[in-house]
């Protein structure tokens, strides 16, 4: 065949033909690639970030715990950071008030006992992770809070045992890398209240609605939210006279 013949045959012109569609789909397969993998490929970074904050914040809370309930005089445990920051701050608050029976005046009289809170938080992505008052709880961008590890609130049909933790203390990190959470005690007390017929605990925190959700599946308490001022209230009757045990144990923590 001539190449003035094979410029004109049919087979010149299909093999351009499937090149340039070869070509097109190539390139459409790398735009894809592009715009829909690449961004994929971080979220699930995040994602993975994210899982493994949560899972570092459930092994801090049980390092800490062992300060508030006399079990270590200190602790301290190492957090990797891929971004974001992490800061011991907040204004969180627990108020519990109690009623009881005196049996001296044959009359009920009520019990209050109030106490910052604060907290150890990570904020990553729009995703925030902490530790406040012997529990961890996540906040989502698009969602409610929730709790990670429960705190360690027991009751056991006639003694509702209440800790309350202080985190004193204000230094940050941002950034990239591996940080140190060190944690101290300072001493725990202990406030009883027997005969306790009623009891409402207020909490008012940036993860208020993960503290509601505490307290009505967890201790079967009646819980009223105040999304107005991040506040929640939990009141419950009992039919048999109680103990209340408050554990006060304030630490102090730093970020190195």
């Amino acid at each position: 065949m001539s190449l003035k013949t094979f410029r004109l045959s049919d087979h010149a012109v299909s093999e351009v033909v499937d090149f340039v569609i070869l070509l097109g789909v190539m390139l459409l397969a790398v735009t894809v690639i592009g715009v829909a993998g690449f961004p994929l490929i971080d979220h699930m970074q995040e994602v993975e970030h994210t899982e493994n904050i949560r899972q570092s914040y459930s092994v801090l809370a049980t390092n800490i715990n062992k300060i508030v309930f006399d079990n270590a005089p200190s602790q301290s445990v190492e957090l990797k950071m891929s971004g974001g920051s992490l800061s011991i701050i907040g204004n969180s608050l627990i108020n519990i008030t109690a009623k009881k029976w005196n049996s001296t005046t044959d009359s009920y009289e009520y019990r209050t006992f109030e106490r910052q809170m604060r907290m150890i938080e990570n904020e990553y992505e729009g995703t925030s992770i902490c530790y406040e008052n012997t529990g961890t709880w996540a906040k989502y961008p698009l969602g409610k809070s929730i709790a990670i590890t429960q705190p360690r609130f027991s009751f056991n049909g006639e003694v509702l045992v209440v800790p309350i933790t202080l985190v004193s203390g204000s230094s940050s990190r941002s950034g990239q890398g591996i940080v140190r959470v060190v944690s101290d005690g300072g001493g725990s007390n202990v406030y009883s209240y027997q005969n306790v017929s009623e009891i409402d605990i207020k909490v008012t925190s940036q993860y208020y609605q993960g503290w509601g959700t505490y307290f009505d599946n967890a201790l079967g308490m009646d819980v009223t939210v105040y999304d107005a001022n991040n506040t929640i209230n939990a009141h419950k009757n009992y039919t048999d006279n109680i103990d209340v045990h408050i554990i006060y144990s304030p630490i102090s923590a730093t970020i190195e």
